[in-house]
């Protein structure tokens, strides 16, 4: 069932989300060769806190951070370690959950560590602008089809792959609700539309093939062929006047 959230729901998410906005922000503004993604992941977690928030994700399912923080060819669910040091050249993406008053937001951003080479910068830029197209359909009365095959065909108009294993999700008073939100076209409309839901929508794509596994500390994601992966994510409030992006700076 995807819930319709009232107007207090909204406010404490939209706290949420702008709380996760500026903490994206300071921590891509840290990203630098020499840091640890250990080192990342505690600033991160310490400006949820000063915010009077907690992290989503800590603890979740038993992960053991604040945030998911993956390299290269780490998809998601990477793990911060304190031997993990940032190169020139890296792309790394965070995936962090923020949870305000009992209410969440989630979203995620690949950055740059230092220059890097012009293959990943379009991988990365195409991944973020996969989840513009697709919530131009986040409008009342479409489906959520829409949105879904929208990224896909962008995504993989520009020759990148999608992976299928993994999507986005309903979000509120839980991480994780319904519904499930696919980054490909798929075969049914799925659920119509309506004002008052909250997505969280995440792009997940390859440079290459898009088949992925597990890696075995149970967590990290990484595709079979070792290339280049970016993630880009934001909560989206569904509204009569269009799509709200929750954990986004509106300035």
């Amino acid at each position: 069932m995807i819930e319709i959230k009232s107007k207090r729901e909204i406010e404490l998410m939209r706290e949420a989300g702008k709380v996760l906005a500026e903490v994206h922000e300071k921590v891509g503004e840290a990203v630098a060769p020499g840091k640890s993604t250990y080192e990342l992941d505690k600033y991160a977690e310490e400006l949820i806190r000063k915010a009077k928030c907690t992290p989503s994700f800590l603890h979740l399912y038993d992960f053991p951070a604040a945030c998911c923080v993956s390299v290269n060819e780490e998809l998601i669910h990477g793990i911060p370690e304190k031997t993990r040091i940032l190169k020139e050249g890296d792309i790394v993406s965070f995936d962090i959950g923020v949870n305000y008053k009992g209410y969440h937001s989630d979203a995620a951003r690949t950055w740059a560590v230092g220059e890097i080479a012009p293959n990943a910068k379009r991988l990365v830029e195409t991944c973020k602008e996969s989840f513009f197209r697709g919530i131009e359909n986040a409008v009342p009365g479409n489906h959520l089809n829409d949105i879904c095959g929208s990224i896909g065909d962008y995504v993989e108009a520009h020759g990148y792959g999608v992976v299928t294993q993994y999507v986005g999700h309903g979000i509120g008073h839980q991480v994780h609700m319904d519904p499930e939100v696919p980054n490909y076209r798929m075969k049914k409309k799925g659920p119509k539309l309506q004002a008052g839901m909250t997505l969280a929508i995440e792009p997940m794509i390859t440079e290459g093939n898009p088949a992925v596994r597990v890696l075995s500390n149970d967590w990290t994601v990484v595709p079979l062929d070792g290339k280049l992966t970016a993630h880009y994510e934001n909560t989206i409030l569904i509204t009569d006047n269009g799509p709200e992006i929750l954990s986004l700076s509106k300035g």
